[in-house]
C-alpha cells in the first residue's frame, strides 16, 4: 500500500483529500494531477482517514454522481468553486 503512495509528499496527499472531498471535482481530474486511479484514491482515503471520515466521504462520494466526468451533467463545466484556492502544477497559490 505504501508503494503505491511513496511518490507523494504530504503536501500532496493533503491535496488529493481535499480534491475527493470536492464535489466537483471528478476522479479524472485526481488521476491526471496525480497519476492515482479511482481505486487508490479511495485506498489512500481509507489509510489516511479516521474510520468515521471515512465513512462519510465514501457514503458522500458514492451518492455523488459528478464525481465522474461520464456521469456528469453538461451543465456542470469546472472542478471547483471559484472562491476556491487556485493550483497550479500540483502547487497550491494563495490568491
Amino acid at each position: 500500500m505504501n508503494k503505491l503512495f511513496e511518490n507523494l509528499t504530504e503536501k500532496d496527499i493533503d491535496r488529493v483529500i481535499e480534491m475527493a472531498w470536492e464535489d466537483r471535482t471528478p476522479f479524472e481530474a485526481i488521476k491526471y494531477q496525480f497519476n492515482l486511479s479511482e481505486s487508490n484514491v479511495i485506498a489512500l482515503m481509507r489509510n489516511k482517514l479516521k474510520p468515521s471520515s471515512w465513512r462519510l466521504w465514501r457514503e458522500r462520494a458514492q451518492k455523488i454522481s459528478i464525481k465522474h466526468l461520464k456521469k456528469r451533467s453538461q451543465d456542470v463545466n469546472r472542478f471547483k468553486c471559484t472562491l476556491q484556492r487556485n493550483v497550479s502544477m500540483n502547487k497550491i497559490s494563495k490568491r
